[in-house]
């Protein structure tokens, strides 16, 4: 009978990748929501550059508050939360007040395609009449809707988010809707 060889009598060590810092976490979510938040944000505020500025802000409350993170259940609502509320921080302020959005190019970005002239038109018109109702939702409906759509949260994700019953916000996304599909019919 042959001796076993030394390397298999040596005992094998299995790297465990330590669990991340509440920074490396941070981070991490940050990162892999940044470009559902930022959309989100656009949406609510009306201009890409004072969203991407309200993202950067509600990053960096994130970082302030990351000694909270293991307490958080859920930190896509608590990312979410810190974006609204940076959001509604900047609605608030005097500056925005007196600067009102155009409804343009700003708001949504065309697709880069070469449908038919006729069809091309037809979209434009279409998402110009979707902006424009977007506009006219209750801030509240607006902020359902924008989070169960780019968001991508969940009825219960958003109740959460808002301190509301999840009755409430169905109601809130399903008056929306309807309120949307007039104007699109």
């Amino acid at each position: 009978m042959s001796k076993p060889s030394a390397s298999v009598l040596a005992p094998t060590t299995v790297e465990v990748s330590p669990e991340p810092t509440p920074s490396e976490l941070l981070l991490r979510v940050f990162t892999d929501l940044r470009d559902e938040l930022v959309s989100t944000l656009w949406y609510l505020l009306g201009n890409r550059d004072d969203a991407q500025d309200v993202a950067q802000e509600a990053f960096l409350r994130c970082w302030r508050h990351q000694d909270s993170l293991p307490d958080i259940q859920n930190l896509r609502a608590w990312i979410f939360r810190i974006g609204l509320n940076a959001a509604k921080d900047l609605q608030r302020s005097a500056w925005h007040r007196r600067v009102k959005p155009l409804l343009g190019a700003d708001v949504m970005p065309m697709v880069d395609a070469t449908p038919p002239p006729t069809q091309l038109l037809e979209e434009q018109e279409a998402m110009m009449q979707l902006r424009a109702a977007l506009m006219d939702l209750r801030p509240e409906e607006k902020e359902v809707f924008l989070l169960r759509q780019n968001g991508d949260l969940t009825y219960e994700q958003i109740a959460e988010l808002h301190n509301r019953p999840v009755g409430t916000v169905k109601t809130q996304m399903r008056s929306a809707l309807q309120k949307l599909r007039k104007v699109l019919n």
